[in-house]
């Protein structure tokens, strides 16, 4: 599976964005998805996750009620929706594909396939 996502840019404090991650090949609903976030300095940490079918879906307490993933498996693409920014936001943010469909799991070394990351810079 191969990942791309886009999306990313400058918004302001306060604004919203829509980031996606378009994958390749005919298994993507065969894969849990996660949407991951690194700041400079610091760790890459988990956003949330979205079963192989969409109908479950896991966030991190930081962004919860702000951002909403969903997920069109005849698009083979993932979405992540940020409303509210903050400018602690601000990171490259990755999509990554869990082979494990119906889990949500939030650890870096679950997902096996990862997408290049886009930038997300908040302003305040």
């Amino acid at each position: 599976v191969q990942l791309q996502a886009s999306g990313g840019g400058l918004v302001q404090a306060g604004g919203s964005l829509r980031l996606s991650c378009a994958a390749s090949g005919r298994t993507f609903s065969t894969y849990a998805m996660g949407w991951f976030r690194q700041a400079p300095g610091k760790e890459r940490e988990f956003v949330g996750s979205i079963t192989g079918s969409g109908t479950l879906t896991y966030y991190a307490d930081s962004v919860k009620g702000r951002f909403t993933i969903s997920r069109d498996n005849a698009k083979n693409t993932v979405y992540l929706q940020i409303n509210s920014l903050k400018v602690e936001d601000a990171a490259v943010y990755y999509c990554a594909a869990d082979p494990s469909v119906q889990r949500l799991r939030v650890g870096v070394s679950h997902y096996t396939y990862w997408g290049q990351g886009t930038q997300v810079t908040v302003s305040s």
